[in-house]
């Protein structure tokens, strides 16, 4: 286990309509509570500081998530984390560590910056695009809009480099994608994670206008993207998704979840102490993060072993038949595991998405290509992403 996601929060102050925690399929957020005491960081720390020195981890990397982790003081922000360092300076102290916060952005402010920075806690944004119309499913539990707080929050951190992450910005195809792109980059952000949307065989990803099925709608809407990123005079910002299909493609290793073959290395710890797996496994069906696994009771070695994380170290020997055919499946690695669920049949299928990767993928390849042959200058050299989070 490398990457910790730490629920400091169950609740959020927007509801957004599509929020895999609250909307989709796991309702298991009802039962948490509220926040995280002390008491379960400092239990958190203990955990992740074993496992450290047991497998002499260089780095963690460590996620304050939610909920909205921000509705926590300042004061109190970065505790959790602080309770990591001294947990690992004890017992592991050549292990480095990395931290952001996950949040809506709604809750920024200087206070809440000044105790982050620090910390050294970098903070990552979640937005859909970079105006109004492009967030109306982004809104606060009485159905006002969440852009305005999110707008004037992100504004605030563009001020501080150092401490922004980056923005993660969930595809919507009734969005116009080159708009979508230029309108972040308003924000200045230093990287944008492009989402598709959280869906799977039995509950397939939303159509778009026209309500057409099949064809590649969400790979023509990020290749829009990809054109415009890949051929601007300079880089603006980065791309992880695009970046993370160059560097596998280029054989270089996986450094998120979402593409290749690479083992899950993400563990997630719920505001009570329990340990589950990766929350996107929340979009699925009831309990198919859990684990039955709490901090007093089990290590993170025992996660490990755990059937349903188990399941996911196995890389190509996972995949359905046809996935381990694919000549692009190092690449794909057969898409986002949340994506390839089908009720009565579990993950052992293609991505619901592998249509629109493989168009993505073998698009890039190309581009790459062409670039190496001397056909594309760039001003910035692309680089691989940096560690998800």
């Amino acid at each position: 286990m490398r990457q910790f996601v730490l629920k400091t929060r169950s609740r959020c102050n927007l509801a957004c309509t599509y929020c895999y925690v609250y909307e989709m399929a796991d309702q298991g957020w009802r039962d948490q509570p509220v926040a995280m005491t002390p008491a379960t960081a400092a239990r958190a720390a203990h955990r992740i500081a074993e496992h450290a020195a047991a497998h002499d981890l260089p780095r963690v990397d460590l996620v304050l998530h939610g909920g909205e982790p921000l509705l926590t003081a300042p004061a109190a922000l970065a505790a959790p984390v602080e309770a990591v360092r001294a947990a690992l300076a004890a017992t592991s102290p050549r292990t480095r560590v990395t931290a952001t916060v996950q949040t809506n952005g709604t809750l920024i402010t200087r206070g809440r910056l000044t105790a982050l920075a620090a910390a050294g806690i970098r903070v990552g944004v979640s937005l859909d695009g970079g105006l109004p119309a492009h967030n109306t499913r982004r809104v606060d539990h009485a159905g006002h809009p969440g852009f305005g707080a999110a707008a004037r929050g992100l504004r605030l951190l563009a001020r501080h480099p150092d401490s922004y992450a980056g923005v993660l910005c969930v595809v919507d195809l009734d969005q116009d994608p080159v708009e979508t792109y230029e309108s972040l980059l308003a924000f200045a952000p230093p990287t944008i994670g492009l989402l598709l949307p959280l869906a799977n065989w039995s509950s397939p990803p939303p159509p778009g206008p026209g309500g057409r099925p099949g064809g590649t709608a969400y790979a023509d809407w990020l290749l829009a993207v990809f054109e415009r990123w890949w051929h601007d005079g300079a880089r603006r910002t980065r791309i992880r998704l695009f970046e993370e299909i160059i560097a596998l493609l280029l054989g270089l290793p996986a450094t998120t979840e979402t593409l290749g073959l690479a083992p899950a290395a993400t563990a997630v710890i719920e505001t009570d102490g329990s340990i589950e797996q990766a929350d996107s496994l929340k979009s699925a069906y009831e309990g198919a993060a859990a684990t039955g696994m709490a901090l007093d009771t089990h290590s993170f070695d025992q996660l490990l072993d755990h059937p349903g994380f188990a399941a996911r170290q196995l890389g190509r020997d996972a995949l359905a038949d046809g996935c381990r055919a694919c000549e692009l499946v190092e690449v794909c690695g057969g898409g986002h595991y949340p994506h390839r669920y089908r009720a009565g049949e579990g993950f052992r299928r293609p991505s619901v998405y592998c249509a629109d990767l493989q168009v993505l993928i073998r698009h890039i390849a190309t581009a790459v290509q062409h670039a190496a042959a001397g056909g594309r200058r760039r001003t910035t050299p692309a680089h691989p992403p940096a560690a998800a989070s």
